[in-house]
């Protein structure tokens, strides 16, 4: 009875790991009290060479009298296989760690963290881009004026949203990319991206993590601005301070111990997400535009000056989707078996938070452009909302938007944190092997906040770099996956596969020290000033 006990007990994990058993041997069955079947053996390949399936040991033989109850056994281990097991190998260490501590994860919680992590600051910054891709690009039809009579010029191409759709989609793919690889190695999980991309992956997250700081302090000035008005006090809080303020905010909320945790958050990130990105937009093309507004890409005195304009701008449309280092994470909190693999559920969710996603970063860019053309601000639609609206819209709109970026902000912060927790946590459990206690969980991440708040008082112009932080983290979204799936895959070598994945990723390395030169030109050109340890 113990023994059954603890087999009822056991929870049901894709991660079993069972020898091998010949052809010839006998397995008795064993039964828990809750009905679940003990997993049948692996067996090995036949003369023939066929693969084994869970009714390969069902054989005429079985079907005399004496062989019936056996059969009756193999059956129940072949439904137990199906429904329960993978033979793989369990890593005792997974069960102290933040990300695969719970795998009870399924379809509406992969929704919810990939449209938080999918959703935010960055796609406020859309419209700048289009100020500098604008909607067309003017072609001279001199050798055709019978076709177009008394027109020079004619609207042939909309770079900036075929920029926008091209790394929409491309994003979208290798994020299938992942999905697939997450079980692609018979035998092991690949639970993390820095499991899957080893050298070759870049830590994003603590770099997020500081521009969330950044951009949450300065939208909780401005929600304060706006709520006080002309009352308030002689000595407002300083943007350092409000720093504090949000920082303390997300440590406060980072206690959380896991990343299925966090779903609420995520959900309510999700849904800050998508309100705040339709009020921007809507509140936008609702007032009056600027009586100078111009649709045209802002002009500059070279060539080579345009050329870098609108390499920063492409890196500000590929920051707005942000480094994949978060898919293996989330689908790594399901659980996963042979009838119900993981990436099944993972894929549902990933599916529907990239419709709303499309729904939000269009809308905003389009909408966007149309309200203040090329006079949009360098900060984006929440600094253009405030600079030309902020008398004209009533200021308790002005201030729900606000709070909901800060919300959105604070929920972000806890899923782009999670993987650096995790990692802070596995090289404690790994030295020490034992699980960390509460006080040192609570430690790392009291320690990785307020890193996070000096590194973002240090260097406060981050949030102005957005396309060399696009350029930069590129490779993370549009490269390294197409990489990894030619070396875990293994396509046949010449094959349309292999050269499509191996071009991909070159492509996607190229566009990134491309668009990180454009973004590194345009900080000299505009005369950004590296202001360290004074936030303005």
């Amino acid at each position: 009875m113990q023994r059954a006990s603890e087999m009822e007990e056991r929870p049901e994990t894709e991660l079993i790991s069972i020898p091998a058993t010949p052809r010839t041997t006998s397995t008795p069955e064993i039964l828990t009290p809750s009905g679940q079947r003990s997993p049948k053996p692996a067996a090995p390949k036949s003369a023939a060479g066929a693969a084994w399936t869970p009714s390969s040991f069902i054989s005429p033989r079985f079907l005399s009298p004496i062989g019936t109850p056996m059969k009756r056994v193999l059956v129940n281990m072949k439904g137990y296989l199906e429904e329960v097991g993978h033979l793989t190998k369990l890593n005792p260490q997974d069960a102290w760690l933040p990300i695969t501590e719970s795998r009870n994860g399924n379809a509406h919680y992969a929704a919810f963290h990939n449209l938080n992590a999918g959703v935010g600051f960055q796609a406020l910054v859309l419209p700048v881009a289009f100020a500098f891709l604008g909607w067309y690009t003017a072609v001279r039809l001199g050798m055709l004026p019978f076709l177009i009579p008394n027109s020079g010029d004619v609207l042939v191409r909309s770079w900036g949203i075929l920029s926008l759709t091209i790394a929409y989609f491309w994003q979208l793919y290798t994020l299938w990319i992942l999905v697939q690889l997450h079980e692609a190695v018979p035998g092991k999980r690949y639970n993390r991206y820095v499991e899957l991309s080893q050298a070759a992956f870049v830590y994003l997250s603590a770099g997020t993590a500081t521009a969330l700081i950044l951009i949450g302090g300065e939208t909780m000035k401005l929600f304060f601005q706006t709520v006080c008005g002309p009352l308030c006090s002689s000595n407002p809080l300083t943007t350092v301070e409000w720093y504090l303020v949000f920082t303390s905010l997300c440590i406060v909320l980072s206690q959380l111990p896991n990343l299925n945790s966090i779903a609420g958050l995520s959900l309510i990130g999700a849904i800050t997400a998508i309100t705040y990105s339709t009020m921007v937009w809507v509140l936008s093309v609702s007032q009056p535009r600027p009586p100078s507004i111009s649709y045209q890409p802002l002009s500059l005195p070279s060539f080579s000056a345009s050329a870098f304009s609108v390499l920063n701008a492409l890196g500000i449309v590929a920051f707005a989707f942000r480094g994949h280092n978060l898919a293996l994470e989330i689908q790594a909190t399901m659980p996963s078996t042979f009838k119900h693999p993981a990436h099944v559920p993972m894929w549902r969710g990933a599916k529907v938070a990239y419709v709303l996603i499309a729904m939000c970063l269009f809308p905003v860019a389009i909408g966007g452009f149309w309200a203040y053309g090329n006079l949009m601000p360098s900060g984006g639609m929440l600094n253009a909302l405030f600079a030309f609206h902020s008398h004209d819209i009533p200021r308790g709109l002005l201030a729900l938007t606000f709070l909901l970026v800060v919300f959105n902000c604070l929920s972000s912060f806890q899923i782009y944190s999670m993987p650096v927790f995790d990692s802070f946590e596995a090289g404690y459990t790994s030295r020490t092997n034992r699980p960390c206690s509460i006080w040192v969980r609570s430690g790392f991440r009291v320690f990785y906040g307020f890193v996070n708040f000096f590194i973002g008082v240090a260097l406060p112009f981050l949030s102005s770099i957005a396309g060399l932080l696009g350029g930069l983290t590129l490779p993370v979204t549009f490269a390294y996956p197409c990489f990894m799936w030619v070396l875990i895959k293994k396509p046949s070598k010449f094959s349309f596969s292999w050269y499509f994945h191996w071009c991909l990723g070159w492509l996607g390395i190229a566009f990134s020290l491309a668009f990180s030169i454009g973004g590194i030109w345009s900080m000299v050109n505009n005369g950004l000033k590296l202001k360290f340890f004074k936030p303005s």
